[in-house]
């Protein structure tokens, strides 16, 4: 499958990494499915998920989503010991993969979760490529973001 088309064409959102976005120049998009237990699948549905802290991990040829907090619900998980930052693995094609490990171990890129979604009933995570920016990068990301607002504000101003 190729990456990821549109960041905003998702079903139903349940969180987004904004943070990802911020720090990271993201190069490429891939879109995985996730192996997520019951009461994992019951939280995110009342979207308690913070995707800030984690990240993503090629281990033995497996990506693995580390330190994404999903929050048991009180009575979805009575009977079970609820973990929220467990490790969960990411269900990626085999070509996806190989790519992935690549441009990871070779290129020094790395894997940041940027937005989980809802996709035909089945949770989906929108993993990016990235590189990390540099603090005078994050500054001129900045500056051209408040640029842009204050170009918009002077144009609507002299439309009125």
């Amino acid at each position: 499958m190729a990456p990821a088309q549109d960041k905003d064409s998702h079903e139903g959102t349940i969180a987004v990494n904004r943070r990802a976005r911020h720090d990271y120049f993201i190069d490429e998009r891939y879109e995985a499915g996730l192996v997520l237990k019951g009461w994992e699948v019951k939280a995110l549905r009342a979207g308690r998920l913070q995707l800030a802290e984690g990240y993503v991990i090629v281990k033995d040829d497996e990506a693995w989503l580390l330190g994404a907090h999903i929050t048991p619900l009180n009575s979805a998980s009575t009977h079970v010991v609820a973990d929220p930052t467990r490790t969960r693995k990411l269900l990626l094609k085999r070509r996806e993969l190989d790519h992935l490990v690549g441009a990871v171990e070779r290129k020094g890129f790395t894997l940041v979760p940027l937005a989980m979604y809802w996709k035909h009933g089945r949770a989906k995570l929108e993993v990016g490529l990235a590189r990390g920016k540099k603090a005078h990068d994050k500054r001129a990301t900045e500056r051209e973001r408040d640029w842009q607002r204050e170009k918009a504000q002077t144009l609507r101003a002299r439309n009125r």
